[in-house]
């Protein structure tokens, strides 16, 4: 297994248009659609970082900052952030695209966390994430503050283990 790849090597892309069945009773993609869109783009994402079967460890951040109406084309681009020992967080992006003109405007965003696995569900070691790109140097920096507040959260580490944490409030 390669040690390092690059949030380019792990980027994966789908488009989907919103048909009838994939509305809520306002006529916009339903929540739960979407999610899962976003889950099936950022669980190949996650292969190709790893080349190991993945499964979704959370859903830590959604936001529905506008809706996306039925018969809308819809791009979702999704990249690992960060990989830590066994898990790899990947950020998604949601494009809405006009169909008469083509203008694409972000309507959402999401992070999920994956794991490797092997065949009894057990984790597995993934490769380091090299970032490149300023935006993937940010989100790579931000994973680690965000994976520490969640390890807080969770009861798994004590709040003053949290360096990246502490760093933001302490000068």
């Amino acid at each position: 297994m390669t040690k390092t790849k690059t949030a380019k090597e792990t980027y994966s892309v789908a488009t989907e248009i919103v048909l009838p069945n994939d509305t809520n009773a306002l006529g916009n993609l339903a929540g739960g659609r979407l999610l899962h869109w976003m889950d099936m783009v950022a669980a190949i994402a996650s292969n190709r970082l790893c080349r190991r079967v993945v499964v979704t460890a959370s859903v830590n951040n959604v936001s529905f900052n506008e809706p996306i109406r039925l018969g809308s084309i819809v791009t979702l681009e999704a990249k690992v952030s960060r990989s830590f020992n066994t898990s790899m967080e990947v950020y998604i992006d949601v494009f809405v695209e006009d169909s008469a003109t083509g203008v694409r405007k972000k309507h959402n965003e999401a992070i999920y966390t994956f794991v490797a696995v092997d065949q009894n569900g057990c984790p597995l070691p993934v490769p380091q994430l090299v970032p490149e790109s300023d935006e993937e140097k940010k989100r790579y920096e931000s994973a680690l503050r965000r994976r520490q507040l969640s390890l807080i959260l969770a009861g798994k580490m004590k709040p003053e283990d949290a360096t990246e944490l502490k760093a933001l409030f302490v000068k």
